[in-house]
């Protein structure tokens, strides 16, 4: 499934890139068509401009404003940010999907068990835990399978079992966290080289004017400004994993110590 959203995040980066590249193809051909169009107008009468007229020109649809914030910010610093929106979104994807095909009913689960235990016996609630997906239904399994061993070997393997089951819940979350700092930092570093160019532009001029210095600048707080939002984005994500985590351990300590009393009073009945 991970491969699955990995091909998928790579093919939305593609996208992504495609559209922008078209975006700065047909941007010549307008200013193009702009020009001449002003050559037109000049050579003819001139049309008074409405209010209607110029409201419907500052009029930009969403994705043709984020596009050229894109374009202006510089493709570099803003692929790499995009890019890592769009794999942490993928890992982040996964994970939910795993974290919610993982919770089990444990209410239903351990009455399943203990019908299993009274008509069964031991085997019959192993079977119970075959059949039944997520961790609290795998450890359960691996306390049955050293029942012979005693209570306390049980519980041992308990323990140690889900530890490895919680690791398991845990995969992936140090790459999104690797995300999270690294969108800012770019947009930073950015922000940073923004700044640069707009110390050399003034070199270059050999005055400071408004006009030399705001394009730096404007780079410079666009990467800031991106960086940041795909932090923000991800980090609400991974505070949801990881919540979804914290409910599953917990489930799992709340399972495994019922079924350690579970276990102990079939030992008692035989």
């Amino acid at each position: 499934m991970k491969k699955f959203f990995m091909i998928l995040a790579a093919a939305a980066l593609m996208v992504f890139s495609a559209n922008i590249a078209s975006a700065q193809d047909k941007a010549p051909a307008a200013d193009e068509a702009a020009t001449e169009q002003v050559e037109a107008t000049d050579s003819t009468a001139v049309t008074p401009v409405t209010t209607e007229n110029t409201a419907e020109e500052e009029e930009v649809p969403l994705t043709q404003a984020l596009k050229t914030k894109f374009i202006e910010g510089g493709a570099g610093f803003m692929s790499l940010i995009i890019l890592c929106l769009v794999i942490g979104l993928a890992i982040s994807i996964e994970r939910i999907l795993y974290l919610s095909f993982s919770k089990t009913n444990t209410k239903k689960l351990l009455a399943d068990v203990e019908a299993a235990l009274d008509n069964g016996g031991i085997e019959a609630a192993k079977e119970v835990c075959r059949n039944t997906r997520g961790p609290v239904a795998s450890i359960y399994y691996q306390g049955l399978l050293h029942y012979d061993q005693g209570i306390d070997v049980v519980e041992k393997n308990i323990i140690s079992y889900g530890s490895v089951q919680n690791s398991e819940l845990e995969k992936g979350l140090s790459w999104i966290g690797l995300f999270i700092a690294i969108a800012p930092s770019l947009g930073f570093l950015g922000t940073v080289i923004g700044m640069i160019q707009a110390f050399d532009d003034i070199q270059k001029a050999g005055d400071i004017s408004p006009n030399v210095v705001a394009g730096g600048m404007k780079v410079a707080l666009i990467t800031t400004v991106a960086g940041l939002i795909v932090a923000m984005i991800l980090q609400l994500v991974y505070n949801y994993i990881l919540a979804k985590i914290e409910s599953i351990t917990i489930d799992m300590e709340d399972s495994s110590i019922t079924l350690v009393d579970t276990l102990t009073k079939y030992n008692e009945k035989k």
